[in-house]
């Protein structure tokens, strides 16, 4: 006679389903290598919290608008133990910044691709928010080549082809690890825009060349031209005639910038720039890292129907 029952299930098994398993699995591979920042000297009352990622034995990468000019700060893992930093380099621009600890002795995580991301992906938060170290998040891609503005200690700046993402975050969560399910490192966790509505710097081939340059000089050189926007579908006529179906639209504009000088506006569909296709934001971040900021660029743009090609000359950054 059959059994009217299954066989009882492993505590594991029961607690373990597919989804709770990539999670597990993910989150067990990256808390040693994710610190809560604490940014300050030791001794004094911390000036702020932030999260930090080891990209190296010896180096951590975190938000520029954590560790903002700070000299030291002490980052702290859940494991209990701790590290003295020092600011090795940051770029506002990008949001990242990278910090050493001397002594070295860091669990380096495995680097991704968020160019391979796609929008429902299911991505995993690790970070420090509120200052508890080894706090564990996840949620799915939202969206993909989003732009930021916010505040520097010089002004307004654009980050560029941010992910959005459902993966609940919070205040401290900034410069934590946002990793894909094999818990690769995709993103830089940076800013809560909402409910359910975070947002990370992507680690792609643009933000690996502006780490690179923070590693070597401590600072990025690059052109700024001042707008926010992201991917938008071209109208089929401009399509048909342009050969592709996509641009960079235009949501804002930063007063005084580069941009608002040439004549750009919000509602504006950027299709080239300098000569060359672009219809994501970071296809024009990877054209104003290294660029020869202070030289004329073109800009083409489709406005009300017609293409319009306007002139630029991107400030320079770092």
């Amino acid at each position: 006679m059959s059994s009217l029952f299954r066989p009882e299930a492993s505590p594991e098994e029961e607690a373990l389903d597919a989804y709770s398993a990539i999670v597990t699995r993910v989150a067990e591979r990256l808390l040693s290598s994710v610190a809560s920042l604490r940014i300050g000297a030791p001794g004094r009352r911390f000036a702020g919290v932030g999260s930090a990622v080891a990209l190296t034995s010896d180096l951590l990468v975190t938000s520029a608008h954590v560790v903002g000019r700070a000299a030291r700060a002490t980052a702290a893992f859940a494991d209990g133990i701790e590290h003295e930093v020092e600011l090795a380099g940051v770029d506002p621009p990008s949001d990242l910044a990278l910090v050493r600890v001397p002594d070295g002795g860091l669990s380096p995580v495995e680097v991704g691709d968020a160019d391979r991301l796609r929008v429902g992906q299911l991505v995993v938060a690790v970070g420090s928010p509120l200052g508890y170290a080894g706090s564990v998040t996840a949620g799915v891609v939202s969206g993909l080549g989003r732009s930021l503005s916010t505040g520097w200690e010089r002004g307004r700046v654009v980050i560029e082809d941010v992910i959005q993402t459902d993966a609940a975050l919070n205040p401290g969560n900034s410069g934590g690890a946002l990793a894909d399910g094999a818990a690769r490192l995709v993103g830089i966790n940076t800013a809560v825009a909402g409910v359910g509505l975070g947002l990370a710097v992507p680690i792609n081939a643009t933000t690996r060349r502006i780490l690179d340059a923070l590693q070597r000089e401590g600072r990025v050189r690059r052109g700024y031209l001042g707008i926010a926007g992201g991917t938008q579908p071209l109208p089929p006529a401009a399509a048909a005639r342009l050969g592709r179906r996509r641009a960079i639209g235009v949501v804002e504009v930063v007063p005084g910038s580069p941009a608002e000088r040439a004549g750009l506006r919000p509602g504006d569909l950027i299709v080239s720039v300098g000569g060359r296709p672009v219809s994501r934001t970071g296809d024009l971040q990877a054209q104003m890292v290294g660029a020869s900021a202070g030289r004329p660029v073109e800009v083409e743009v489709l406005r009300e129907g017609r293409l319009l090609r306007l002139t630029t000359v991107p400030a320079t950054l770092g």
